[in-house]
């Protein structure tokens, strides 16, 4: 199940907000932000792939990683993760180029998980900026964790 991403909430105009309902329980899909390697396989819009230099998963601890796009150009990335609650909730703060802070949320419901994901920017105009870009690459994110979790359900 999709849900519209909207940058219209009356909460706050920063924040690019999705959710999804994937059919994994809310462990599993811990399991695939927890495992740098799993996570690498759906980390990044479509056509992108990951490649991580440091991944210290731990509240404060260092994720350095290149997005690889499908033309050849790299993206450097460099993130701290702020917050861990095993299987509820994990915050990452992106630190280079444009800054946001990403809140992972994972409740139980109808039988799956439901994938919270909160992208929130400096200011309204960097949200407005960067939404083009970012809602539909969070959306292909999403896409790429549920076809991770069928893989594993499948084995």
């Amino acid at each position: 199940m999709k849900h519209a991403m909207s940058t219209d909430s009356a909460e706050d105009i920063r924040a690019l907000c999705t959710a999804r309902v994937v059919p994994a329980t809310p462990e599993a899909v811990f399991a695939a932000i927890a495992d740098p390697e799993r996570l690498a396989r759906w980390w990044g819009p479509n056509g992108f792939r990951s490649s991580f230099e440091t991944f210290d998963f731990r509240p404060g601890g260092d994720w350095i990683f290149t997005l690889h796009g499908p033309d050849g150009s790299d993206y450097p990335q460099v993130c701290r993760f702020i917050e861990i609650v095993p299987d509820r909730r994990v915050v990452i703060e992106h630190l280079n180029v444009h800054w946001f802070e990403l809140v992972l949320t994972l409740a139980a419901q109808d039988g799956g998980t439901r994938v919270g994901w909160r992208q929130t920017f400096p200011d309204a105009e960097s949200c407005a900026r960067m939404a083009p870009l970012c809602a539909p690459s969070n959306e292909q994110n999403l896409d790429r964790l549920a076809a991770v979790l069928a893989e594993a359900r499948e084995r």
